[in-house]
């Protein structure tokens, strides 16, 4: 056995159908009793709803959140956390609800109670990402991981095709990125590899049958497993790219990342062909980037960077953001080949 360092995270996960009736309980288990629910303006009703049921133990419904988290949101947020004294924040949503929850976290170290509604897989991880002036930033810090997750598959019987098979590819990138990294551990790829088989089989039933309860569940089990990972290793090229294309050129999160994962696994591989073997075989692919390039293309979902809006004349500048600063990776990073590396990205290239 390899030597390794593992870290738990410590969370309280809540997994089931119907569990968000859980919610109240679990507000009041934490000791608290005036939460601030968080949604998006596309799930505000959603949000009403549960603060609606939550009666004396919501104090208010903050229904704004954003893509990337800008600050300039999370500042306004808090003015409203801190006016009307919420003890607790609840999320219900996706990456950018939960992006917010964890930034109020961040500065408030209040105590969070998440209820993902897409394979974000954001939940998992003690991981923020904000974005202020155009630039996309991230650290870690326990402060943001939340307290509790709870896991409704109900919920997501409603999430539409194309949001359900980018953010479920999102989520494999965590696992992918948690393969290779400088952190791996035995603990952590044996949880990356069941994300990634769970993830890959349940997406094509998904997408002919969008109410599929059995294959729902293994697509949020999928994304615990490989956001949970992604929250015990480091990030790596994927999601430095990611972050840059998403935070300066202000391109669809989700739709970034699947866009994207192909080009940086053949980017890689060459550096990290056991891990990529690994990676290969839980997705049923004699290849870890063609695998996950055939598995978008096949399932209808973008596969280039100038479907997303992507200028041709911006990739020299992502080229250049995403050298302005060192961090870990496989493969040494070049600035030509990372040009080359998004230009195959922005015409939707097959990976050789």
């Amino acid at each position: 056995m390899q030597p390794f360092v593992y870290n738990a995270l410590p969370a309280r996960v809540i997994f089931g159908s119907g569990t968000l009736s859980q919610v109240a309980s679990e507000i009041q288990r934490l000791g608290c009793s005036k939460a601030l629910v968080l949604s998006t303006p596309g799930q505000a009703k959603k949000g009403e709803a549960l603060k609606a049921e939550l009666g004396a133990l919501a104090v208010g419904l903050y229904s704004n959140a954003k893509m990337h988290t800008p600050t300039s949101v999370t500042e306004d947020a808090l003015k409203l956390l801190q006016k009307l004294q919420a003890d607790c924040i609840v999320a219900l949503g996706g990456g950018s609800t939960i992006g917010l929850a964890k930034a109020l976290a961040l500065r408030t170290d209040l105590p969070q109670i998440v209820i993902p509604t897409t394979y974000s897989g954001s939940e998992g991880t003690s991981i923020i990402g904000q974005t202020e002036n155009g630039r996309k930033t991230t650290q870690k810090s326990l402060k943001v991981l939340p307290e509790v997750i709870i896991y409704d598959v109900d919920l997501t019987l409603g999430l539409p095709a194309q949001t359900t098979i980018t953010s479920g590819i999102n989520a494999i990138a965590h696992a992918i990125e948690a393969l290779y990294s400088a952190e791996a551990n035995p603990i952590t790829d044996s949880l990356a590899e069941q994300g990634i088989a769970r993830l890959a089989g349940a997406l094509p039933v998904l997408a002919k049958d969008l109410k599929n309860s059995e294959a729902r569940s293994d697509a949020l089990f999928g994304a615990w497993a490989c956001g949970s990972c992604l929250g015990v290793v480091g990030m790596a090229l994927h999601h430095k790219l990611c972050h840059t294309l998403g935070g300066t050129f202000d391109l669809p999160h989700a739709e970034t990342h699947t866009v994207m994962l192909p080009h940086t696994i053949a980017y890689n591989t060459p550096f990290a062909v056991a891990p990529m073997a690994k990676a290969a075989h839980s997705l049923g692919a004699a290849s870890a980037a063609q695998g996950v390039f055939d598995l978008a293309k096949g399932l209808g979902a973008p596969y280039s960077l100038k479907e997303l809006g992507m200028k041709e004349a911006d990739l020299e500048r992502a080229a250049d953001v995403a050298m302005s600063s060192p961090y870990p990776n496989p493969a040494p990073l070049e600035r030509e080949k990372l040009l080359n590396l998004l230009r195959d990205a922005y015409e939707g290239k097959r990976p050789a």
